[in-house]
């Protein structure tokens, strides 16, 4: 590579309040069209904007979470711009006194831990929702989430590849459910993000000049944007160009980034103070209350998952993406046993079909309980790990606990010398053929044996005694 991409996000998360940030009105998602509405959030004139405590604790909570300094003093600022879902032509956000500042995350990439700067984080109003009919050709606008809490979490631009971009994009949502300030629902537009990406010479340490892509709702869509955006931006340069600082939007569909305007700098905005609402004063007593609020987050409960379970880092990593997985390893353990088996059944066979559901953990039909159960079975050598997935399908099909399913299914595992004896005598004569030819050498036939052996079993038999008494009758 000529260039190296340096990349910033600005990830916006509507906050899990009941109200909105400067009124009354309730924050439910799915309404009937500006039936969520006063005339605080649609902008009526003369009306005078509260701002909504809870708002400021989950911000600080955020900020706190995300290892950034709290200032005891931030103030709001009114953003000047025009679009039809803005109702009163300019957003009460905050400019050059946040709520937070000077943070970091840390992500895993190739199996290295790297920390990304966190700017600022700051809280805004929500704007609506343009919707564009194609029946009528007419463009409407809802307002129900204008003037839902919003906040914006801007990265510093540390960010080399996509690759980082959406570990990073997975790690702040993570933390976000963990410590429950957003539900960070990407496909109701609670949590987006925009990319700043510009490309320079490697070993330059001068930036280029930057292109900005809007409202990106996907950690897949993020990265085909940011692929789009670099070779784009490459091509540019290699043919001699100047890169235009400039906002697009990315199209999905053909993977492609469009120009939709040249980017406003700071000063387009005309930020000045909101003159409606006084600055915002937090004690130190008030931020060391909210700090005994959080829970363990993901990278702490990560590092213990290794020490305390012995798991590979990947495991861990994985296992910690939410609050509820962790929570249903920690159950399952707790109950069974086995860190590694148990993590081995939660990414492989539950996730598996949780992704072919489009369920979340918590709404999986298997609980810890009765995973466990089915690990109990295993290690008491009533079923064999193969029959165990069988169990394990029809377990999440049926609701039904392990041992129901055993014995209904009559799956219990073959552990009788005589009846195993039998099944291998059986199979050595009906291969004459390749019991001479493993006599003569051939040991890869072994395999050969033990899968007729399991077949003729219906995958009952004990595969330790199929394994120790086919060895003996073969060398017969």
């Amino acid at each position: 590579m000529k260039y190296e991409a340096v990349i910033g996000l600005e990830v916006h998360a509507q906050l899990q309040t009941n109200t909105k940030i400067f009124c009354g009105c309730e924050t439910a998602f799915g309404e009937e069209a500006n039936t969520r509405t006063c005339p605080v959030c649609i902008g009526m004139p003369g009306v005078l904007p509260v701002l909504n405590r809870k708002a400021i604790e989950y911000i600080i909570k955020t900020g706190l979470a995300t290892n950034c300094r709290i200032n005891a003093y931030s103030r709001f600022a009114r953003k000047n711009y025009f679009y039809p879902d803005l109702p009163k032509g300019y957003q009460i956000s905050q400019y050059e006194l946040p709520v937070c500042e000077h943070g970091f995350v840390e992500i895993v990439v190739d199996g290295a831990v790297k920390r990304i700067g966190l700017t600022r984080i700051h809280l805004e109003e929500d704007a609506g929702k343009n919707l564009h009919t194609s029946e009528s050709g007419a463009s409407l606008v809802d307002l129900n989430r204008a003037g839902t809490p919003l906040m914006e979490i801007v990265s510093e631009p540390d960010i080399r590849t996509p690759d980082e971009a959406a570990e990073y994009l997975k790690k702040v949502r993570s933390i976000l459910r963990y410590i429950e300030v957003s539900d960070a629902d990407m496909e109701k537009g609670n949590f987006r993000c925009d990319i700043n990406v510009s490309l320079r010479p490697v070993g330059a340490k001068e930036f280029g000049t930057r292109a900005e892509v809007k409202n990106v709702n996907s950690f897949k869509f993020v990265q085909k944007a940011l692929e789009y955006e670099i070779k784009r931006q490459a091509q540019v340069l290699d043919e001699g160009g100047k890169v235009i600082q400039e906002t697009r939007l990315f199209d999905s569909n053909k993977g492609v980034t469009f120009s939709m305007r040249s980017k406003e700098e700071a000063h387009d905005y005309r930020y000045f103070p909101e003159p409606d609402l006084v600055p915002v004063a937090t004690a130190e007593e008030v931020i060391e209350n909210i700090r005994k609020t959080i829970p363990e987050l993901p990278d702490a409960k990560r590092e213990r998952f290794v020490r305390e379970h012995g798991l590979p880092e990947y495991d861990a990593d994985m296992l910690t993406q939410s609050r509820a997985m962790a929570a249903y390893f920690e159950e399952t353990v707790k109950l069974a046993g086995q860190p590694k088996v148990v993590s081995n059944w939660m990414m492989g066979e539950l996730w598996r079909l949780l992704n072919a559901d489009n369920k979340e953990i918590e709404n999986s039909p298997v609980k810890p309980e009765r995973l466990a159960g089915m690990i109990r079975l295993i290690d008491a050598g009533t079923i064999s790990t193969k029959i165990a997935k069988t169990v394990f399908d029809e377990m999440y099909k049926s609701g039904k606990d392990a041992e129901t399913v055993v014995k209904e299914q009559g799956l219990t595992q073959v552990s009788d010398t005589g009846a195993i004896e039998q099944i291998i005598s059986d199979v050595v004569k009906a291969n004459p053929g390749q019991h001479a030819d493993y006599k003569a050498g051939k040991e890869k036939l072994f395999g050969f044996f033990v899968g007729q052996v399991m077949k003729a079993s219906k995958g009952k038999a004990n595969p330790e005694m199929v394994n120790e008494l086919l060895k003996k009758k073969l060398s017969e």
